[in-house]
């Protein structure tokens, strides 16, 4: 496992000598754009592992994309690589189906001290609620970003982490998000405390999630990839690509249904993806992006 691989996989080529705040949020934005948020494997009949040296095969000389342990474990041996100092954390994603969080963790991300300051760095949730910036860990204030604003908000220990929700300009609106999700104003996305995870405790989630009927990366196949002014995003059949702040507050929204046989040409060009194995897409019981 090579540092500068990582660099060429990401095309980072600026400085990395110092573990400062800048170094950092670069290296996060160009792990984003480069590397798919993806659970595709489980739809190719592959197994998820989780094991550096896999995740590294898989992501950096398979050029692959990952789900939130692989994305965030990868990123994580790049930082501590470069000298940072890294602390796993376990959060529950909110499910918007049930309005509430579930009872056990199912996410993780990372914890980073620097300069006497704590920050949440993710490269792990893909789709409209992934950061593009290292989130300062306060309570209570508003941290703009290009994908929106986003927050944190702390109760008795535990830390939640929202996002204010922009207007959509959906050029097709016949494909476009229930109701009741575009009237939303501030989306839930997970709440954590900082309680330090060890990475063994995530192996039993890891296994449940690609094979619970009832998980959401079974029911449905998911790659999403940041670019430079928003997120494309293939669910099932659903090809989706938002620009963010489109116009003033509002972001700008295409959505397409794709055929099987488009399928892979898609996931080459628009994700830089090639799969080994079949794909089979899976949507069973639908979801909404937003």
């Amino acid at each position: 496992m090579d540092i500068k691989e990582y660099f060429a996989r990401i095309s980072y080529w600026g400085s990395h000598n110092k573990p400062d705040l800048a170094t950092m949020s670069d290296i996060l934005q160009h792990h984003i754009r480069a590397i798919p948020y993806e659970n595709l494997s489980i739809h190719c009949g592959e197994t998820i592992e989780l094991d550096l040296e896999a995740i590294y095969k898989k992501i950096v000389k398979k050029k692959r994309g990952g789900w939130c342990m692989e994305n965030n474990y990868l990123l994580s041996w790049a930082l501590k690589t470069l000298g940072y100092d890294i602390t796993f954390l376990g959060a529950k994603v909110y499910v918007p189906e049930r309005g509430a969080y579930p009872d056990d963790i199912n996410h993780l991300l990372l914890q980073v001290e620097l300069d006497g300051k704590s920050y949440i760095v993710d490269a792990g949730f893909g789709m409209v609620y992934q950061m593009w910036q290292p989130m300062e860990l306060i309570s209570g204030t508003d941290q703009p970003q290009t994908p929106g604003v986003f927050r944190f908000r702390e109760e008795s220990g535990t830390w939640y982490l929202e996002k204010v929700k922009r207007k959509h300009w959906i050029l097709n609106p016949n494909t476009s998000a229930p109701q009741k999700v575009e009237d939303e104003v501030c989306r839930p996305v997970y709440l954590f405390t900082l309680q330090p995870r060890d990475l063994e405790e995530f192996r039993g989630c890891n296994a449940h999630l690609q094979t619970a009927p009832d998980s959401p990366f079974v029911t449905k196949s998911i790659c999403s990839l940041q670019t430079a002014d928003g997120v494309w995003a293939l669910v099932g059949w659903k090809l989706t690509e938002i620009k963010y702040n489109y116009r003033d507050n509002m972001d700008f929204v295409e959505i397409k249904i794709l055929a099987d046989e488009e399928m892979e040409k898609t996931l080459k060009e628009k994700f830089n993806i090639t799969l080994d194995k079949k794909f089979v897409p899976t949507n069973t019981r639908g979801w909404s992006l937003f």
